[in-house]
């Protein structure tokens, strides 16, 4: 695992910071919005920006604040997919087979009301859930936003904290990780590198000088 690790934070290094922002916020966002956070690996990505904080590539404070913006508004977003369509969406074969979590999720939520949008915030199945889950059940958004807002605080401070202070000690961060969420991310990562650099290669290409022959035909 420490490997594979260190193999992903030297892939991060490797792209411009503006794109390892935009991955972590991605994968944050996407974990909440989408209903299927427990196949996003949101909390990886936002420990690993701690991580490649820590070695001077990234800001802290601005990964911070990305990773904090990202998880709020994820959490709206699936907010609102939980108020239109949650019912449905419950209905679906891949969600259907974890009904008995989805009951206790929302019987956890039923017991603790808004404190359940914070308190779910730490643990992967719920945070995944927890916003549609409320939005679904109908708890006004002006209830639901400041539990939102205070989970997605203390959650995305702490998590982007837990990378940095990690720093180069790849075993600490690999007890708080999954190897599967480590690969997920592994591979946008991947993907944008090899994104970035198609972009450059074709901005070179854009640049080089064109050349004519003597009837002004461009040169091959």
């Amino acid at each position: 695992m420490s490997g594979l690790l260190s193999s992903l934070v030297t892939t991060l290094l490797s792209v411009p910071a503006v794109w390892v922002y935009v991955i972590v916020a991605g994968l944050v966002f996407v974990e909440d919005a989408l209903f299927v956070g427990f196949v996003i690996p949101g909390e990886t990505a936002a420990i690993l920006a701690g991580v490649d904080a820590s070695r001077g590539h990234v800001d802290l404070v601005l990964a911070i604040v990305v990773v904090v913006v990202a998880a709020i508004a994820g959490d709206s977003t699936g907010y609102e997919v939980g108020k239109h369509l949650g019912s449905r969406l419950l209905q679906r074969p891949f969600l259907a087979r974890r009904s008995a979590r989805f009951d206790a999720a929302r019987a956890f939520l039923a017991r603790r009301g808004g404190s359940a949008v914070f308190l779910g915030r730490g643990v992967a199945f719920l945070r995944a859930v927890m916003p549609a889950l409320a939005g679904a059940a109908g708890m006004p958004y002006r209830r639901f936003l400041p539990w939102n807002a205070l989970g997605g605080l203390v959650w995305g401070v702490g998590t982007v904290l837990v990378g940095h202070l990690a720093g180069n000690s790849y075993v600490a961060v690999a007890n708080r990780l999954g190897q599967g969420s480590a690969l997920v991310v592994a591979g946008v990562a991947v993907i944008a590198v090899l994104i970035w650099r198609l972009r450059r290669h074709r901005q070179g290409e854009h640049s080089k000088p064109r050349t004519t022959d003597h009837l002004g035909r461009p040169r091959p």
